[in-house]
Formats: C-alpha cells, structure tokens, sequence
C-alpha cells in the first residue's frame, strides 16, 4: 500500500474519531448549561411563589377555605411554567406539571435533584416554608427535556459532520500526501535502477527542500559508498590472499627443497657418520627456523594490509619500546640494548602493528649491527619533534651502504649471509606509512654502524588508500616511501 494512500486512510479513520470525541465533550457542556439554566428557572420560580405558598398555608390552618382558594389561584398563576406542591401539617396542595403523588420525593431538596417518573424526568427543587403558625415545604418541578430536544439535535449533528468528515478529510489528506510524497517517489525511480554490482553509476540527488528525503538521499549515498569500499576491501582481501599463496610457494621452495634432500641423505644412508649426520641436522634445524619465521612474517604483512581504522587509539610509544627493550633482552642476553626513551610520548596507532615495528628493527640491529668481535651493542631512543614523536635504533654494525638504503625495505631483500626472511625491514616501512610516517637509516650518531630513525606523526591521520606491502610482486617491488605517498 502506498504511503500516501495509509495517510489518507488513517486520517480518514482519525478524524472521524476527534469529531466524535469533541461531540461527546460538546454534548456533556451543552447538558451540563441546559441543566444550569433549569435549574437557575426553578430557583427564580421558587422564590416568586414562596409568598403565596407561605399565605396558602396560612389560611388553610386559620380555617377558612374560601381565602385558602383565592391563595391557591393565586399560587398558581405565580407559578406559570412549572408544577408546583405544597405540603403542609394537615393538606397537600398540587398543580401544574409534576410526577405522580406516588413517585417518592427525598427528604429536602436544597439544590435541584432529578426525579424520574415512568419514563418521563423531572427536576424538582424543594423549600421549606416557616412562620408565624404555619410550617411546610414547597416543591416546583420541571421537565428535564435537556436531553430530548436540544441534546437530540447536538447529538445528530455531531453524528453527520462525523460522516462527512471522514471520507472529505481522507481524500485531503490523499491529496496533500501524494504531493508531499512526491520527491520521495522521483528518489526511488532513480535509484531502482542503481546495481552496485554490476555499474558504478551512483545517485545523484539534487536537493528538494524536504529534510526527511534529503536525509533520505544522504544515507543512500552514503551506504553505496560503503559497498564500495568494502568491495574493494574484499577485493584487496583476495588479492592478499592469493599473494600470500603465491609468496609463500615462491619462497618456501627452496628451504622445503633443502630440507627434502636432507632427509633424503638421512634415511639413505642410516649410518652416516656423527659429524656429518650433525651437520645434516643442523641444516634441517636452520631451514625449518627459516620457514617458521617466513610464514610468520608473511601472516603479518597481511595483518597490515587488512588492518581497519577502527584498530587505532592512542598508544604510548614509550612504553611500548620499553617492552621491546626488554623482550630483546631476554632473546639475546649476550648483547647490550640500552633505552634512551622520554617518558608519556603517545601516538594515535595501532599498538600490534607498533610493537611489531620496534620488535623489528632491534631483532635487524641485533643480526647485522654486531661488531667485528661479534658484540652487539643497540641504543633505542624515543623523543618528542614538534609533532612527531622520533624512534631511532642504533647499532654498531658495518652500517648500510648508501646505495642499499632504499632496496633494504623492499620484500625478500637479504643480505648474502642472512638467515633472515627478507621481510622484517619491510614490516617497519610498512608500519611506519600505516602511521602516516617515514623510515630512514643513515650512519650512526658517531660515524659508525647504522641508525634506523621512525617519525610518527602524534595526530595520526587516515589510513593510506593502497596497501600492498603483501600483494605486490617481486619484480614490481617499491621502497616505503612510494606506500607513504600513494594515499
């Protein structure tokens, strides 16, 4: 049923009901006046035929009945419209209109009460009459006729505005519904044919002054755009996945192949000799590390490129290093990691993806940043720029060649005696242009080894539109600040 059409018909059902409602209410007032006004009559009466009433009485207890009836003449001609009944000690006097003798009057009737006598409703309105040798109580009575004539009529006029109120007021209310409806309707020819999945023609609404359509046409837009982000969401989500396949078959050949020869060499030959069965298993040992920490690396790449901005608060980067500080600690006791950290530093960041950048870049100083003794010495510094917030490691190492700074963040880039993935330094860039920042290595602070430096922007901001540290394949391979400006 269309919209226009429930308006009018609950309108139509409604109006009648407020009539019916405001008729019922009119009737009560109106009866509640008429019976005012009776009453108002009845007291007037009272008080003009009290006089006679009171001589009536008189002259009925002195015993003369010839003035007794001029008196009652003249009570009666007083009385013009209504009944009127004297009681006294000894007589009843009785005339004009009035219930039955036998209807039961009550005791007094001080204000007007409602007598009602086979069918028929008086009001009646009784005084008591005191003097000199005389005592009784006059009664005046009056058709109730408030509810027969003038209730009547009320009534069936509220009965007929009523009837005609309720189809009038639903064809108006139809009428101005259809026109008022009618922006809501061109909205829905124009988007009855949008399919998100099959075109990318979006709404297009002009506005129509109507806030309810134009909030309407907001949404739509709105939830359209949604689905397309989402879509393309999926659609990055796919891509991972099937980089993450192709990757990881790319990479875990080799190792997987190494080891599958091997265990080959074990089981031909059963009883090769303890050093070279040794060595065979500590080959196996080594690959087997490698491919763990390569399915690791892989699965986190893709946390990144999947993470959400709903992920972000803010993180304190203070304590946070400190935590990689001291998990480094426990992984290399050998070596001496030392923290240079401000104290409350935060940034609005993902705190998985955070620890994962400092986990990182210590576990790199600790692998390539070891003196020619093979002692590892790393500093880790947190520090406030304006507003950035500054993490830098440094190290002891050889350093970076300048003209390998860049290529060093790419994916599955290792040095020729690293044991490594290739993707630990990539996970950093990745975190950092997640972040809205930068990552650079230059020369340590004293010439010597290398300092890896990350700034954060506290503020944070949105996540970039591209994320495709994972997807991205090996020959198409692109240092992080292509990530960092590709939003």
């Amino acid at each position: 049923m269309r919209l226009s059409t429930r308006i009018g018909l609950a309108v139509g059902l409604t109006v009648p009901l407020l009539v019916l409602a405001s008729g019922w209410l009119l009737l009560r007032l109106v009866a509640r006046d008429l019976h005012q006004e009776e009453d108002r009559h009845l007291r007037t009466r009272a008080a003009a035929v009290a006089p006679d009433a009171r001589s009536l009485l008189r002259a009925a207890a002195a015993g003369r009945p010839k003035a007794a009836d001029t008196r009652e003449r003249r009570l009666y001609t007083a009385a013009l419209d209504v009944g009127v009944r004297v009681v006294g000690p000894d007589a009843t006097f009785s005339g004009g209109p009035q219930p039955d003798t036998s209807v039961a009057l009550p005791a007094e009737a001080a204000a007007p009460v409602t007598v009602r006598d086979a069918g028929r409703s008086w009001r009646a309105l009784s005084k008591p009459i005191q003097g000199p040798e005389v005592s009784g109580t006059l009664w005046v009575f009056q058709p109730d006729t408030a509810d027969r004539t003038q209730l009547r009529l009320v009534r069936r006029r509220v009965v007929m505005t009523a009837l005609l109120a309720a189809p009038l007021s639903g064809l108006l209310a139809w009428g101005l519904a259809t026109g008022a409806t009618g922006p809501l309707r061109r909205l829905g020819r124009r988007t009855a044919g949008l399919d998100p999945r099959t075109s990318t023609t979006r709404l297009r609404h002009e506005p129509t002054g109507v806030k309810e359509v134009d909030e309407l046409a907001s949404t739509l837009r709105t939830v359209l755009a949604r689905y397309d982000e989402q879509a393309a969401r999926t659609a990055e989500a796919l891509d991972t996945a099937r980089s993450f396949s192709a990757a990881a078959s790319h990479e875990l050949r080799t190792p997987l192949m190494s080891m599958g020869t091997n265990l080959d060499i074990l089981a031909a030959h059963p009883d090769l000799p303890e050093p070279d069965r040794t060595e065979v298993l500590t080959d196996l040992r080594r690959e087997h590390a490698r491919l763990l920490g390569l399915l690791v690396m892989l699965r986190e790449l893709g946390r990144g490129d999947l993470v959400e901005a709903e992920a972000f608060r803010a993180v304190d980067v203070t304590e946070a290093a400190d935590a990689a500080v001291a998990e480094a600690r426990r992984r290399a006791p050998d070596a001496r990691v030392m923290s240079s950290a401000q104290p409350g530093l935060t940034v609005h960041g993902w705190e998985p993806g955070l620890r994962l950048l400092l986990d990182n870049l210590l576990a790199n100083a600790l692998a390539h940043g070891r003196d020619g003794q093979g002692r590892a010495a790393v500093t880790v510094g947190v520090r406030e720029d304006g507003q950035e917030v500054v993490i830098t490691v440094d190290d002891q190492g050889p350093g970076v060649p300048p003209e390998s700074r860049a290529r060093i963040f790419e994916r599955f880039q290792r040095g020729p005696d690293s044991a490594g993935s290739g993707l630990g330094l990539t996970l950093v860039a990745q975190q950092a242009a997640l972040h809205r920042g930068s990552v650079t290595v230059t020369d340590g602070p004293e010439g010597a080894g290398a300092r890896f430096e990350v700034r954060l922007p506290r503020a944070g901001g949105a996540l970039p539109r591209r994320r495709d540290w994972l997807i991205g394949t090996a020959g198409a391979n692109r240092s992080q600040s292509s990530h960092k400006d590709s939003s």
